[in-house]
């Protein structure tokens, strides 16, 4: 019976299994997933899933809001520098086409893209003669281009001798008396439409292509005169 005893318990013998493998738990086993230790048991680990937690629906919109805001701020700073900007009339100088209290959207680009055009309603930074505290920038209409020999005479514009079609304005208007003069190599000549209470390029001369802002293509306010220019 010693013996027997001895041998149940002693080390076993190599290549024989026993009853009770010494052997690594499965990953089942270590986490108490099914068919390991904690199998069923609500408290026992949990695996990734478990540990993650993600963020409450009120800080993710808070964030997504946070985001869009930015973005349409970039945006628009964006196009008021490069693309459109609006601008407001000040003063009398460009009746009846713009009125005191209009607001006008200008293109910046579009001199970029191609020459100033005869006719095209401008602004422009003011010259040192006509700018103020208040007045940055000037809005008139382009009616001498870059070599023209430009005149006031009679109550008509002459270009290169020749009267100049006007069709934008009233027949009742009548121009300055000024000139002859030639309009220098990468200048234009600007008048407004107001053409007997404007401060234009009778009074501070032409005005240089590198002052040039943009062309006005249409007006905004007042709602009643929303269209294009």
């Amino acid at each position: 019976m010693t013996e027997q005893a001895d041998e149940t318990l002693g080390s076993p013998l190599p290549g024989v299994r026993t009853s009770i493998e010494d052997r690594p738990l499965t990953t089942a086993e270590r986490i108490g997933g099914p068919g390991g230790p904690g199998a069923g048991d609500d408290g026992g680990g949990s695996g990734d899933a478990g540990r993650r937690q993600s963020h409450p629906p009120g800080s993710r919109a808070a964030i997504e809001w946070g985001v869009l805001i930015v973005a349409a701020l970039v945006i628009a700073i964006v196009i008021r520098t490069f693309v459109f900007q609006a601008f407001y009339i000040p003063s009398e100088s460009m009746v009846p086409t713009l009125k005191i209290g209009d607001r006008v959207l200008v293109n910046k680009l579009s001199y970029k893209l191609h020459d100033p055009r005869r006719g095209d309603i401008v602004v422009f930074k003011a010259p040192a003669a006509a700018a103020t505290a208040d007045i940055k920038d000037l809005v008139k209409r382009l009616v001498g281009l870059p070599g023209d020999t430009i005149e006031g005479r009679d109550g008509v514009i002459f270009i290169n001798g020749r009267p100049l079609d006007e069709p934008y304005l009233p027949d009742d208007v009548a121009s300055r008396t000024f000139g002859p003069e030639k309009v220098p190599p990468d200048s234009y000549f600007m008048l407004g439409d107001n053409r007997q209470y404007s401060k234009d390029s009778t009074f501070f001369g032409p005005i240089k292509r590198d002052q040039l802002i943009g062309r006005v293509f249409m007006k905004i306010w007042p709602p009643s005169s929303l269209g294009f220019l």
